[in-house]
């Protein structure tokens, strides 16, 4: 999942509607806190997250460390580059995942439909991950803060009367090093939207949405 607030439904499950779907084995579970792949592995298998979060994540040379993404229901994740995977990938809660074929990506593995679904997917995925670039070299702290959490809200609230309910599986700093923030600029952004009754928190990583219109102007910029 990338910050894109173009995207205002969950998203397309891909190839989960195709009959070729139907087909597969049954889904992999991936434990919290285990690793799918790490980077630089070369790439066999494609993934579609089912249940549960996963965290994509790269090292700097210098040891620094950078959320590329989280893949939450419906996020193929596991594309190749260069035949290898370019990032970490790790549970942060009990995860399944709907399992392909590389080369069902490649030359369509005798599933024609299949290729054009996941063909699909990786072109989607560079799109929202511009939108995300753009997001991070244009937008305020407090906008990419809203940003997160409006698309979190939208794609994956639970209605609670006339809120929504959003469960965060990461830490705030998983949360900085997606934004390129300091956990400290996260936590006084969350505070912020607390204080301005935007949201309400409910431990740490329960959030209730208390004015979803305007966590939507915020992540816009329209003060």
């Amino acid at each position: 999942m990338y910050i894109t607030l173009s995207a205002e439904t969950r998203p397309d499950p891909g190839p989960l509607t195709h009959d070729a779907a139907n087909r597969m084995r049954p889904a992999t579970l991936l434990k919290q806190g285990r690793h799918l792949f790490h980077e630089g592995d070369e790439v066999e298998r494609i993934y579609q997250v089912k249940t549960g979060v996963v965290r994509l994540t790269r090292m700097l040379e210098d040891g620094r460390r950078q959320v590329i993404a989280f893949g939450y229901p419906g996020d193929i994740i596991g594309f190749p580059a260069d035949g290898c995977h370019h990032t970490d990938c790790e549970a942060l809660v009990d995860t399944t995942l709907n399992v392909f074929r590389r080369t069902a990506l490649d030359h369509g593995d005798g599933d024609p439909e299949l290729h054009v679904a996941l063909l699909k997917a990786a072109l989607k995925e560079i799109s929202e991950m511009q939108d995300h670039v753009m997001m991070l070299g244009r937008k305020s702290a407090s906008e990419r803060v809203a940003s997160f959490l409006a698309v979190i809200t939208q794609r994956y609230g639970e209605k609670m009367g006339s809120h929504r309910r959003i469960s965060l599986p990461m830490p705030r700093s998983d949360i900085a090093d997606f934004l390129g923030l300091t956990t400290e600029t996260v936590s006084r952004a969350f505070s912020a939207l607390r204080n301005e009754g935007v949201i309400a928190l409910n431990g740490a990583q329960t959030i209730i949405v208390m004015e979803s219109a305007r966590l939507q102007q915020l992540a816009l910029g329209d003060d």
